[in-house]
């Protein structure tokens, strides 16, 4: 990882108060190149290894794979993207957005050593898009969206970690659905939440949540870049969990609200059970099939997943789409050849990156290392880690997302920007990141087309019987109603001027229109005059 002159390009001011607080843009004399940043990157690293870990295992579980594949696309994830991506602040591993793609995929294919083959094949379609600079796309997608879509991981993690944070840890960690598999939804698992609360739990993320409040209002204690409040929030969440088990007191939290790592005889049985891809499946066409479909979702995720989190980089940096296409590929393919899940850049991971201070990629591949670490050595280790403590980090992560000033502030911009942010907001909540992104894109292709249809022409009375119509800018084939409103409103015996104005560009359809009137109107009286503009004749020569 060498330092990367473009990480200190793309400043720009913000417009809005982002989902997240980050301090004021530091000056030019900054250095941002990973090896000046070690010491606010190597403990970020550690903060994003210890919430990715349950994520992983969590993501393996609910798409149905052997637990470690999800280890293995987190360390790939971690370990390879940073070498060829330029995102500073991006983490990526494997994400639950992609679970039910998996699961479908094991289903649809046969097994999972299909889905691993079919995961590198989708890894090699991503090079190429990132060849065929295809990153773009990300750039058409309306800033509420993406606003949208921050605030709305920020509820998900809000509602999704509560009730791990009172000791209810009957669903998945990593889950954002809405449904429930045993039945409900978030709403009222939270309602169960509060009639089950582990007083353990309570007593650990309570005092989890007064170390991040003081740190996020102490300035001595946010000097202390070596060690960031998340991080002191697990040691000490840890600590009080150990002190309680040794003391023999029964708030001490039973071994199903503490991390799960394979380890010793289980890390054997698990590693065995880890699949490789299956080179038979290259012969089936579903194989790429999915391996397209899987490339696209993740891709999309992980473009979508780029903007956000450039948009809380503290140092307005831009990330090179096309760049990180060709890191997610490469991760991919990696990942699918050694029985791992699909890797995408995942907000939640980054976002708490950004939260425990990180610089530069170096985080990143501190967080991989480090899982590749636990793999091997310290699952014992990490199994005494409350869940209740990780869920606590995540829950001020989702708030700083979603704060309401956020709300306000979209709110104040008007419903062309407020409609969409909310309806994101929403629709992700109640279904899941992918189609919630998509509802929100229509609903603001929707306000735009609004804005387009109105004000492409003037129309003047110029005369008692003279009227002219003036184009004010390009005319396109939805504004053929408002058109045909105006000539049909023409009263009989006028004469009526269409004139190009500041048009560059008048779609054939308008045209049509216009002379199809012209010809009809001369029955009433009308005279049309057009300047500028050149007659066209119905297709097929009605």
């Amino acid at each position: 990882m060498v330092g990367d002159r473009s990480l200190h390009h793309g400043a720009r001011p913000p417009v809005l108060p982002m989902s997240s607080t980050p301090p004021a843009v530091p000056g030019p004399h900054v250095d941002l190149s990973p090896f000046r940043n070690l010491a606010r990157d190597v403990p970020a690293g550690v903060v994003v290894f210890l919430v990715a870990l349950p994520l992983c295992l969590g993501v393996a579980l609910a798409s149905g794979a052997p637990l470690l594949s999800g280890l293995v696309a987190g360390i790939a994830g971690g370990l390879v993207i940073p070498l060829v991506s330029r995102s500073a602040l991006s983490v990526s591993g494997p994400a639950a957005g992609l679970t039910a793609v998996v699961a479908a995929g094991i289903t649809q294919l046969g097994s999972f050593e299909a889905v691993c083959l079919a995961t590198a094949v989708a890894g090699l379609m991503q090079i190429g898009l990132g060849l065929a600079r295809a990153g773009v796309i990300a750039s058409f997608i309306p800033s509420a969206v993406i606003r949208g879509m921050l605030a709305a991981i920020g509820v998900l993690l809000v509602l999704k970690q509560f009730p791990h944070a009172i000791g209810f840890d009957t669903e998945a960690f990593e889950t954002d659905a809405f449904e429930l598999r045993g039945g409900g939804n978030t709403f009222t698992q939270i309602v169960d939440a509060l009639s089950y609360a582990d007083a353990g739990a309570v007593l650990v993320s309570a005092v989890s949540l007064a170390i991040l409040i003081a740190y996020e209002r102490s300035e001595k204690l946010k000097s202390l870049t070596l060690v960031p409040g998340p991080l002191v929030v697990v040691l000490v969440g840890t600590a009080i969990n150990v002190g309680l088990r040794t003391s023999g007191a029964s708030l001490a939290l039973s071994d199903e609200h503490l991390v799960q790592v394979p380890a010793g005889p289980e890390l054997a049985r698990t590693l065995g059970a880890l699949a490789g891809p299956s080179p038979a499946a290259l012969t089936h066409v579903s194989t790429w099939t999915f391996a397209l479909t899987l490339a696209i979702v993740a891709s999309l995720e992980t473009l979508l997943s780029l903007d956000a989190i450039d948009k809380l980089d503290p140092f307005r940096r831009r990330s090179d789409p096309n760049r990180e296409l060709l890191a997610q590929g490469l991760a991919n393919a990696t990942s699918g050849l050694l029985g791992g899940l699909p890797v995408t850049s995942v907000i939640v991971r980054s976002s708490a990156n950004v939260n425990a201070g990180a610089r530069t990629r170096a985080s990143a591949f501190v967080h991989g290392a480090l899982l590749l670490l636990a793999v091997a050595f310290a699952g014992d280790l990490l199994g005494h880690i409350p869940l209740a403590a990780l869920a606590t980090i995540l829950l001020v992560t989702g708030y700083k997302l979603a704060k309401p000033a956020l709300f306000v502030a979209m709110a104040a911009l008007g419903p062309r920007h407020f409609v969409p942010f909310v309806t994101t907001v929403v629709a992700i909540v109640a279904t899941d990141l992918l189609r919630g992104i998509v509802v929100g894109i229509v609903v603001g292709l929707g306000f735009t087309l609004r804005e387009a249809m109105r004000g492409a022409f003037d129309r003047i009375e110029e005369a008692p019987s003279r009227v002219r119509i003036v184009f004010r800018k390009d005319v396109h084939f939805f504004h053929r109603a408002a058109m045909q409103e105006a000539l049909d409103a023409t009263p009989d015996d006028t004469v009526l001027v269409v004139d190009k104005g500041a048009a560059d560009f008048v779609e054939r359809d308008v045209l049509e229109t216009i002379c199809e009137f012209r010809s009809a109107a001369r029955a009433r009286g009308v005279e049309v005059e057009l300047v500028g503009l050149e007659p066209v004749a119905p297709l097929g020569g009605h």
